[in-house]
């Protein structure tokens, strides 16, 4: 038996490709199902079975057209009301890929329906695929399916790890689909490369909490929020949608892109956020792309479900962005090609706004007196603009993006808090006068200060890491 594992880093997600050298089962694949096609004809394997874990609440699925294209079984929970074909299976089936025999373990907790596919070569070798089931050092969120749901799913993913456990032997190398990074993944779940059942006996708190009480209560009590975007997963995932058009569509010109930033389109800047602070066309927002790490999660998580939207940035990046966004189902964007967005469109306002560290807003803190000190500190040529902007001005409004589980461990004392994926929602609650937008890292606040600009805020973008706030002399309140 020999596993590929298809990653896919922008959702901390992973699929996987099993083969016996001639026919091949593939688990959980994400919707640009041209990544798993690559990697069967690089193994010269045939594609005989695809199943899915469960219903998924985080991507949409490339299940249904790639067993279609491919004239393989698709395997999804009978109980599972889909409206699509599909092969119903349930816990306790078996079935044969090749030389490799498949059995089929029911492993509800992530979803009502979840199930996990437990598979054996012929010289006994065993590997375990558990979705959203078993992870490493921790299981799948139980909050997905909603409030009323949420303790019943928590118990019964409590039992059915345990289950699936004791289904394989300690050497059984186990294969998560969540849990690299995934908001699917809850408690103190851990990213490394491998592991085995054995070993996560001995360290998974979900296998070796004795009380399930206990565990019941800290699961839930250590689940925060999600992406707004898993809401629409399910619906899609249930129905099933065709593959992705991942082409770059005809770029707009620049009277095309002047019109939509005038009528309020959201038109997306993938540039960092460097670049954007420095000059950028008025109206548009900031979104990062760099290695798409973070860009989907919160593209999808900040902006409103179904609006249109335009991609501006270099070819490269607007290639990567379709794919990425494709695999929410977030599908045909315009574009704006080029790597300077002023030069696209001639004639259209550019703005700016000042991007700092803690040291400027220590500084700011503490009165504008004390700017002319920071110069030390960061040069006085990263300090342009700062003069302009403190200059008789009232006390500086800290507002803080971060998630609320996150500003509760520790934030500015006297901050004002709103999660970036609340801003829009809740623009009537900033307070007037110039923003010190901060996150965790500066990305989320790169995307918080372009919101507020957009709307003509005067904003000053915080980009520094949260961890070393204290240090900078940051008056913190924590606990």
């Amino acid at each position: 038996m020999k596993v590929v594992t298809i990653e896919t880093p922008p959702l901390g997600d992973r699929s996987y490709l099993v083969h016996d050298g001639a026919a091949a089962l593939v688990v959980d694949p994400q919707r640009d199902i041209d990544r798993v096609q690559d990697a069967a004809t690089r193994a010269q394997v045939r594609i005989t079975h695809v199943a899915e874990t469960h219903i998924h609440n985080d991507y949409v699925t490339g299940g249904p057209e790639l067993a279609r294209r491919c004239g393989a079984d698709y395997l999804v929970n009978g109980a599972d009301d889909v409206a699509f074909a599909r092969r119903p299976v349930t816990g306790g089936d078996e079935f044969a890929v090749g030389s490799l025999r498949v059995r089929v373990v029911a492993t509800p907790g992530h979803t009502h329906h979840h199930l996990s596919y437990l598979v054996t070569d012929p010289s006994g070798a065993e590997a375990v695929f558990s979705g959203g089931s078993l992870l490493y050092g921790s299981v799948g969120r139980t909050d997905l399916l909603g409030p009323q749901d949420t303790d019943e799913l928590t118990r019964a993913q409590y039992g059915s790890v345990r289950d699936l456990a004791a289904a394989a032997s300690d050497d059984a190398v186990l294969y998560p689909t969540h849990g690299f990074g995934s908001f699917c993944s809850s408690g103190p779940a851990t990213i490394v490369d491998r592991s085995t059942i054995g070993e996560q006996k001995r360290d998974n708190h979900a296998l070796t909490d004795p009380d399930e009480e206990h565990f019941v209560e800290t699961l839930i009590a250590g689940l925060h929020a999600y992406p707004a975007y898993y809401a629409h997963m399910g619906p899609l995932n249930l129905k099933g949608v065709e593959a992705p058009e991942l082409t770059v569509p005809e770029p707009l010109t620049g009277d095309g892109l002047r019109a939509r930033i005038r009528s309020g389109h959201w038109v997306v800047d993938l540039r960092n956020r460097v670049a954007f602070a420095a000059e950028h066309l008025k109206g548009t927002v900031s979104f990062e792309y760099a290695d798409g790490a973070s860009f989907t999660t919160f593209l999808g998580w900040t902006l409103p479900w179904g609006d249109p939207i335009t991609l501006v940035g270099t070819l490269a990046d607007v290639e990567s962005a379709i794919r990425d966004l494709s695999r929410i189902g977030i599908d045909g964007p315009q574009v704006a090609v080029g790597e300077r967005p002023e030069q696209l469109s001639e004639g259209h306002p550019t703005g700016s706004y000042p991007r700092v560290g803690w040291a400027e807003l220590r500084a700011e803190l503490r009165g504008v007196d004390e700017l002319r000190g920071v110069d030390e500190l960061r040069g006085a040529d990263q300090l342009s603009g700062l003069d302009e902007l403190s200059g008789g001005a009232p006390a500086p409004v800290v507002l803080d993006v971060r998630r609320d589980d996150e500003y509760a461990t520790g934030h500015v004392d006297g901050a004002v808090h709103i999660p970036l994926h609340s801003l829009l929602d809740r623009m009537h609650e900033v307070p007037p006068g110039r923003l010190w937008v901060h996150c965790a890292s500066g990305y989320r606040a790169g995307i918080g200060a372009s919101i507020l600009a957009r709307a003509g805020r005067d904003v000053v973008h915080v980009d520094a890491e949260w961890a070393d706030a204290a240090d900078a002399g940051i008056p913190v309140l924590t606990g």
